[in-house]
């Protein structure tokens, strides 16, 4: 840490607005533009059964910020509500769900603007462009079939952002369905990971300043020599190796040697040790990993038009500098070390103007390809966004979206290219792949079964759920577990991944064991269970709304009885 620097007060015009004293720990979070996104964002909830899951989950969207929300909920609310919604009160009998939920979450935040949607699902889903002024959607189960499968396609036309959730008893579940390509371009890495140096490849300016911070260094007094930076204390044993084995030291045994040497001449400094313990993280040629190659070879990158977006126009200019340079734009960060402050801004500051060099000579290119695409001038580009972009260009992250799987009623279960991916699963006694097997039958079931009219008291509206018909509970819970046993047998089918006793017969008695509890629990949510589940379901809309970090990608499993949880890439 820089010895002699202290900060200075912010000045009077900087202090915290009311808005940031409000949001300060989610501002720390995902920025002010994350903040931005976030307030921008209209969040539809397509509620069908008692629908606390999403109730839950917007809660902790409304708390933050979130711009609008609407509930889509033709119910009119009974006393089963009352025991399990907490955005419900005894004056709400016989009004509609929506707009009692809708006025009761409003309340949590004056900044957030609620709608009620009271009509019914499928008069809703039929009309032109309706999906337009919603961000994402959230769809709870139960819901019926062929709504659900219309709601995917307009989402997957749209590219809209889906989220689909089952909660019943102590299981839950929830599937995230994202456009074909959604870059994250903020994935907020470990800062340790962020750390770019260059000490292998430095340039003309940083490898003067070591030069000169390092020059006469055997004979230089104990106090200047327990303030040089670690990064020219790097630079100079460096060179030292260079100059006696005419090479760089890539390879372990080489940055031993150079380790060694510090340690030799460190005479137990705290720059001495500093540089001893960064030896073997930061003597490593740049790089740039398989992910990123991925985006940059991406078609998107190479096919360029005037309508691609911003993230395509970037990448591709990253691509030119790669191409010519070998290396990404330099980040720019600094760690903290043991130095003169006026030393180490000196250095924090060859960093920076590094840095900017860099984007801006990716900013011209952005330009250029902005102009030789006929790019409308409404698109620029802004630098700032540039700029993030260079500086996050080494963890940036691209998640190819995958339809929502659905099941096919009456047909043969078919996974198609999904099942190679779930191949693991089948072997792993950690995996929760039988409960997600189990959801799938429980969607089969009630695309199945027709409820009768009146429907039972505890099934929701036009849909019939296991535990809740006029058979047995017994007879359901067997209908439920032989179709999920139907979906094993067509996984391990398709995936050429034999099962041979006793996995195969363990793997058929978990999964009966979660379909006797989806079947008893007669499609109730237990709060504790939603208001869980609706905690991971908002974390992971923020992060799809605000771009920022790296979600579930696509399937995420919760296992109550025994506080499991786990996820899969269907």
């Amino acid at each position: 840490m820089a010895t002699d620097h202290v900060p200075t007060p912010p000045p009077l015009h900087d202090l915290p607005t009311a808005k940031e004293k409000r949001y300060d720990r989610q501002l720390r979070l995902w920025g002010a533009s994350g903040q931005v996104a976030l307030e921008e964002a209209h969040i539809l909830l397509i509620n069908n059964g008692s629908g606390v899951t999403g109730i839950e989950a917007l809660k902790n969207l409304v708390l933050p910020g979130v711009g609008e929300f609407s509930i889509l909920d033709s119910a009119i609310v009974g006393e089963e509500d009352l025991g399990v919604n907490f955005f419900l009160e005894d004056e709400s009998l016989g009004k509609f769900r929506a707009e009692e939920t809708v006025r009761l979450l409003e309340e949590l935040n004056p900044d957030v603007k609620g709608h009620a949607i009271t009509e019914p699902l499928e008069s809703f889903i039929q009309k032109d462009g309706n999906l337009k002024p919603f961000t994402l959607l959230l769809v709870a189960a139960p819901i019926d079939y062929a709504s659900l499968r219309k709601i995917r396609d307009l989402a997957l036309a749209s590219q809209t952002p889906l989220f689909y959730t089952h909660c019943i008893g102590f299981f839950s579940h929830f599937s995230v369905q994202l456009p074909p390509a959604f870059p994250v371009v903020d994935t907020h890495p470990d800062p340790t990971a962020t750390q770019d140096l260059r000490l292998l490849k430095p340039w003309p300016e940083l490898q003067d300043f070591a030069k000169r911070m390092s020059d006469g260094l055997e004979t230089m007094a104990q106090h200047d020599l327990g303030h040089i930076p670690y990064v020219c204390l790097l630079l100079h044993y460096i060179e030292k190796f260079r100059s006696q084995h005419g090479k760089l030291p890539e390879s372990y045994k080489d940055k031993t040697a150079v380790r060694d040497m510090v340690r030799a001449e460190g005479k137990d400094e705290e720059n001495f040790e500093e540089a001893y313990a960064a030896v073997l993280k930061s003597l490593t040629p740049p790089t740039i990993p398989s992910a990123v190659r991925d985006v940059l070879s991406a078609p998107e990158t190479q096919n360029l038009t005037s309508v691609s977006s911003s993230f395509w126009m970037i990448a591709n200019a990253i691509q030119q500098f790669v191409t010519k340079y070998s290396v990404l734009p330099l980040p720019g960060a600094v760690p903290d070390m043991k130095a003169r402050s006026n030393d180490y801004i000196t250095l924090q500051q060859i960093y920076k103007t590094k840095a900017r060099a860099d984007c801006a000579e990716v900013t011209a290119s952005v330009r250029s390809l902005a102009k030789s695409t006929n790019r409308s001038t409404k698109l620029e580009i802004p630098a700032n966004e540039i700029e993030n972009f260079c500086k996050n260009a080494a963890h940036i992250h691209l998640v190819r979206g995958r339809p929502l799987q659905l099941i096919t009623p009456g047909e043969k279960p078919s996974f198609g290219d999904r099942a190679k991916a779930l191949r693991s699963e089948l072997t792993n006694p950690e995996s929760l792949i039988g409960l997600y097997l189990a959801f799938l039958a429980f969607d089969d079931f009630t695309a199945t079964h027709i409820p009768p009219v009146p429907a039972h008291p505890s099934s929701p509206s036009g849909v019939l759920v296991p535990g809740a018909s006029d058979s047995t509970l017994e007879a359901d819970t067997a209908k439920l577990t032989a179709t999920a046993h139907t979906y094993l047998d067509a996984l391990i089918d398709e995936s050429g991944n034999r099962l041979e006793d006793p996995e195969y017969s363990d793997l058929k008695a978990e999964i009966e064991k979660y379909c006797t509890e989806i079947a008893r629990a007669g499609g109730a949510e237990l709060h504790n269970m939603a208001s869980l589940t609706g905690g991971l379901v908002s974390q992971e809309i923020i992060k799809v709304v605000t771009g920022q970090y790296v979600g579930v990608d696509n399937v995420c499993l919760v296992e109550g009885v025994a506080s499991r949880m786990g996820t899969l890439k269907v």
